[in-house]
């Protein structure tokens, strides 16, 4: 037998040892936990359990139709100061104001002071030639994230150094080849939904968020629901936490809207059931966008999801991320903390369809 051969033969059998020591020393095993104990009874038992797994602290809010809305809490609201999770709590919420952003957009097509069809270049002429085809990429496109725009979150340090302005947020995504053809391709990028709520502004001469409040906000009655976080009392916002860094991240630039869950959940509801939206818009929604979202940011992860088949919403906000771990198989984007946000949360589900 060859050199070459024994080599070979050799690296079959040290090869699996290694992946099976790799697996048992560095395997997030606060989520496998999470998610093969036993099922609890109750959601709030199941609550309670997720602070087991390291996380700080948890809210949850669940709209079951017929009943009134139930909210369960665990862990803190602020670990420094041993302040209770606070179901009331605003929270930020992050990408699911995209939500939002693209109900406002719906609108305004709808009453064509927009057109789906829209390019980049026709509203913004001077971002031809620092975005790369501007001049085809639609309205439509950047609703569905197929605009091929790179999104200014990847820029390296970001999340470490932000930047102070949304217009040096944008300069991170300009000048820069794009990430693939228009509707070539999906492409998750911030920078979409950033344009959209420029567009939203010139269109109607003020901010888009003054235009999500009256157009969503007001209408729905959602009186704790914010933008920016400069409008709230730093102090009614539920503190956040990135495993392996100790300060309190509600401080934090990142993070523009900030909600109760139910106040989420209510909106949620309202966009499912046909309630915010007239039959032209819900057309017209359904064929851009979703009707459930996550969101992730330092320190916050939330999830706002309606269960048809149960009639129920289930919105779910998490005070801790990070812990990303060392098997790029179960590296989730936000660490082993939104892993284990992601199997509590889907172990509610099941409670809530009375599985075992």
């Amino acid at each position: 037998m060859s050199n070459k051969q024994r080599t070979v033969r050799l690296l079959r059998i040290i090869m699996p040892i290694v992946g099976i020591i790799c697996i048992v020393a560095f395997s997030p095993w606060d989520g496998i936990w999470a998610w093969i104990t036993p099922l609890p009874d109750t959601v709030q038992e199941q609550v309670d359990d997720a602070i087991g797994h390291g996380l700080d602290g948890i809210i949850v809010y669940v709209d079951e139709a017929g009943e009134p809305p139930a909210f369960y809490t665990a862990g803190w609201n602020n670990r420094e100061n041993k302040i209770p999770a606070d179901p009331q709590a605003l929270f930020k919420i992050a990408s699911i104001d995209k939500l939002y952003v693209a109900v406002a957009t719906t609108k305004l097509v709808n009453a064509q002071r927009l057109s789906l069809d829209d390019t980049l270049a026709d509203h913004f002429p001077e971002l031809v030639g620092r975005i790369e085809n501007a001049d085809t990429i639609t309205v439509r496109l950047m609703l569905q994230h197929r605009s091929g725009i790179p999104n200014f979150t990847d820029a390296p340090g970001y999340w470490e150094n932000p930047p102070n302005s949304s217009e040096a947020a944008l300069e991170l995504a300009l000048d820069l080849p794009a990430n693939f053809a228009p509707d070539a391709d999906y492409g998750y990028s911030n920078t979409n939904y950033f344009l959209l709520g420029e567009l939203i502004a010139k269109v109607v001469g003020y901010s888009h968020w003054q235009y999500i409040e009256e157009e969503i906000l007001i209408p729905l009655d959602l009186n704790n629901t914010f933008t920016p976080i400069d409008d709230v009392d730093i102090d009614d916002v539920m503190s956040g936490y990135w495993v392996g860094y100790e300060p309190d991240l509600k401080n934090d630039p990142h993070g523009a809207m900030v909600a109760t869950a139910e106040d989420v959940g209510i909106f949620l509801r309202a966009l499912n059931d046909g309630s915010l939206l007239s039959d032209n818009e819900q057309a017209i929604y359904a064929s851009v966008y979703e009707y459930e979202h996550t969101g992730l940011i330092p320190g916050y992860y939330s999830i706002a999801r309606y269960h048809s088949d149960i009639d129920t919403v289930v919105v779910q906000f998490v005070n801790t991320a990070g812990g990303t771990p060392l098997i790029p198989l179960f590296d989730t984007g936000g660490g082993t903390k939104v892993m284990v946000a992601d199997v509590v949360y889907n172990r509610i589900v099941r409670i809530l369809h009375g599985l075992e």
